[in-house]
């Protein structure tokens, strides 16, 4: 019986029967290596070769007292000379109690350094160690390039009651691919990829891979001062970009030579990858992991992609992630009923499944899935030197009834809609984020009016449940009704003004990122540019001046690859941006490279200018001049930096030039100089500037004793700054 539960992978503990143990008569070693013609035992002064039992078992008996120190000398089927091996069965466990206790508590943070493969010299001898959460299994083994893919001769021990399946393997390194065999509850079988594998092959191919990083960081300078400084008291205009389609073709050391220096070129502090975790369907973006430790194998070996963060550090450049801890694709040597029963999916099946991505949803509830969520945040701040996380799909996990008719969900324990076991995960994650990673900055993607996005978790709200701890929330409701604004003919934008100006009725509810994302320019969205109404001149031009009027808004900037340009196509993750409308023999290429420069210009100014980035986050810092000019299109708006100093953004959404336009400043500024206007002929605009200063008069104005008279372009945003 004892026999077969080990020939057939179903046996929870094979170091009982397996290696060497005390017996009458000396000391019984017993080997198991399918497809061996012989195996001998060598021992201190004793060499004894063992018997052919049968199915791959040997064995024999040592005249000894005690189980000594030993090595085999096996003889393969296949022919060739004997080779000396060390037996995987001779070792102790090499996964220490502590880390077993707190895995089963679900705290260890450092999760991936139990977990997963790693190679370490243990015993004195040098090998890689499998270990794999597996709850509900029977029995595993491993199956890899060094057995052939047959786990019959390598069965992992179950360690107590974590769940947790060990085995140190003597003589293996980096590069061997592997994967889990796993004996269900039923007595079946199924071939798993490694859920906490740092490295995988590239799709289609699935197994995962041995990996022992040897990167050395040339960032000290940049993560001593993202440890010394909140990310949030700093200008932020974030970059957003898909790394497979940006210049399709090329790995992580290649964009390391090309992205850093066009991102610092234009002036964004940060870049956003879109998720760079593995991912089987590349069409999915990356937004369907099922590699959550392991950089995608399309970008290159894992310390080419630490070589580009690492790049982008040294110019200066900020990394964040978008990152999904909301679902995960089903797959069967994935995640998916990992060992024949739901261990990160919910078990009760209509909570598991996610409605509109026919994936499955995370059991947040279950402490090791959280800690297996929670040590992966960490893992890529702290391996991957990653300095924010995007979180996407987070009012999915908030909402039990989420895309869920009504009767396809229960209610919490308090009869409500909420789901207090993703409430306490996100906490948990910011908190811990937080803590072991100072000046790292989470975000949320949440489109709903969930109360305490970015509030602290021990600041309980109306709704009964504390913050979420996020630094940052998406503004998703100024992105919706800011484009729905812009996306109207001029004239009917009179009669839809509050779509403009609504953002500021709960500008500072959160904090907020304005992002003009991926998902805004796909699937029949349009490209920014074309959203716009009126022939090319126009579209570009309102482009520009609502990119103009973005940068000057509370909040942080987020725009996507393809649109500093103005791109005309939607994006496409299989020819990326189209870099060839900037081409010099393109005949249009003068209209991009102008967009291109203003979106340089803006990050410039808005870098230089504390006013509008130094108090986003509070009331006093925004000030509006007008907001009802309806039938003009047009809106102004101060902002303040924390010593006072103002700065003026008006924007004029009519295709109407408007000469001696009035608007009430400070009085005391003397004078106003234009520091930034979208309608400069260098970017491709009319040409309407005011090069002299503007000169503040004492006549009342919008409520202030003192006004400024200025020409307001067609389709355009100014920004005025006291004048030197």
């Amino acid at each position: 019986m004892e026999r077969d539960r080990l020939l057939t992978g179903a046996h929870h503990d094979p170091h009982a029967l397996l290696g060497a143990h005390t017996a009458p008569g000396g000391v019984v070693i017993r080997v198991l290596r399918p497809g061996a013609r012989a195996v001998t035992v060598l021992a201190p002064k004793l060499r004894v070769t063992l018997t052919d039992t049968g199915d791959g078992l040997f064995e024999g008996v040592l005249p000894l007292s005690a189980p000594p120190r030993y090595r085999l000398l096996v003889t393969e089927r296949a022919g060739g000379s004997p080779v000396v091996v060390e037996d995987p069965y001779r070792f102790l466990p090499a996964l220490g109690e502590l880390d077993l206790h707190l895995i089963a508590e679900g705290r260890h943070e450092r999760l991936w350094e139990a977990l997963g493969a790693r190679v370490l010299t243990h015993e004195g001898v040098r090998g890689t160690r499998f270990t794999v959460w597996a709850p509900h299994a029977r029995g595993v083994r491993v199956a890899a390039d060094f057995n052939g893919w047959d786990g019959t001769g390598h069965p992992l021990r179950s360690l107590g009651g974590s769940g947790v399946w060990e085995l140190f393997v003597p003589g293996v390194g980096a590069g061997v691919r592997y994967k889990f065999d796993i004996c269900r509850l039923d007595g079946s079988h199924t071939l798993r990829a490694d859920p906490l594998a740092r490295r995988t092959e590239c799709p289609p191919a699935n197994a995962s891979v041995v990996h022992e990083s040897r990167y050395r960081w040339g960032d000290e300078e940049w993560m001593a001062h993202r440890a010394g400084h909140a990310a949030t008291d700093a200008p932020m205009s974030v970059y957003e970009l898909h790394l497979g389609s940006w210049r399709p073709g090329l790995g992580a050391r290649e964009l390391a030579e090309q992205l850093p220096e066009y991102v610092r070129e234009l002036g964004f502090t940060h870049v956003e990858l879109m998720p760079p975790a593995e991912h089987p369907y590349g069409p999915s973006w990356g937004y369907q992991v099922t590699g959550y430790y392991a950089p995608t194998a399309r970008l290159g070996p894992p310390d080419d992609v630490k070589y580009l963060v690492d790049a982008l550090h040294r110019a200066g450049i900020g990394v964040l992630m978008d990152w999904v801890p909301a679902h995960f694709p089903k797959d069967d040597w994935a995640l998916a009923v990992f060992d024949g029963a739901p261990c990160y999916e919910h078990p009760d099946p209509a909570r598991a499944e996610h409605p509109d991505w026919g994936t499955l949803e995370f059991d947040w509830g279950r402490r090791e899935v959280r800690n297996f969520l929670v040590a992966n945040a960490l893992y890529w701040c702290e391996e991957y030197h990653i300095d924010g996380l995007r979180v996407d799909a987070v009012a999915s996990m908030l909402y039990l009834d989420y895309s869920r008719p009504p009767g396809g969900w229960t209610p919490n324990e308090h009869g409500g809609r909420e789901n207090p076991d993703a409430v306490a995960f996100l906490q948990e994650l910011n908190a811990t984020l937080h803590r072991r990673c100072p000046g790292v900055v989470t975000v949320a993607e949440e489109s709903t009016a969930w109360d305490g996005v970015t509030r602290a978790p021990e600041r309980v709200g109306e709704s009964g449940f504390g913050g979420l701890g996020f630094d940052y929330k998406w503004n998703m409701g100024w992105m919706h009704d800011s484009l729905l604004y812009m996306g109207r003919d001029p004239v009917h934008r009179a009669y839809h003004h509050d779509e403009i100006t609504f953002s500021m009725v709960y500008a500072y509810a959160e904090n907020y990122v304005l992002p003009i994302s991926h998902d805004e320019v796909v699937h029949g969205k349009r490209a920014l540019v074309n959203k716009m109404p009126g022939d090319w001149w126009q579209r570009r031009a309102g482009h520009r001046a609502y990119l103009g009027f973005m940068w000057a808004h509370p909040g942080k900037q987020l725009l996507f690859m393809g649109q500093e340009f103005a791109q005309g196509a939607e994006w496409s993750e299989v020819e990326g941006p189209q870099w060839w409308t900037l081409a010099a023999g393109y005949p249009a290429a003068g209209d991009h490279r102008g967009v291109r420069d203003l979106v340089r210009e803006l990050n410039r100014v808005y870098r230089a200018t504390p006013a509008l980035w130094e108090r986003d986050t509070e009331p006093a810092g925004f000030a509006w001049i007008d907001a009802g000019a309806a039938a003009d299109n047009v809106l102004a708006h101060l902002r303040f930096a924390g010593d006072g100093e103002p700065l003026i953004s008006v924007s004029n959404f009519s295709p109407v030039v408007r000469e001696g336009y009035r608007l009430g400043v400070p009085g005391q500024v003397p004078a106003w100089s234009e520091v930034l206007n979208t309608d400069a002929a260098p970017y491709g605009g009319s040409g309407l500037t005011h090069t002299e200063p503007l000169k503040t008069e004492a006549v009342p104005w919008h409520g202030r004793d003192s006004s400024v008279a200025l020409t307001l372009p067609p389709l355009a945003t100014l920004w005025l700054r006291p004048a030197v």
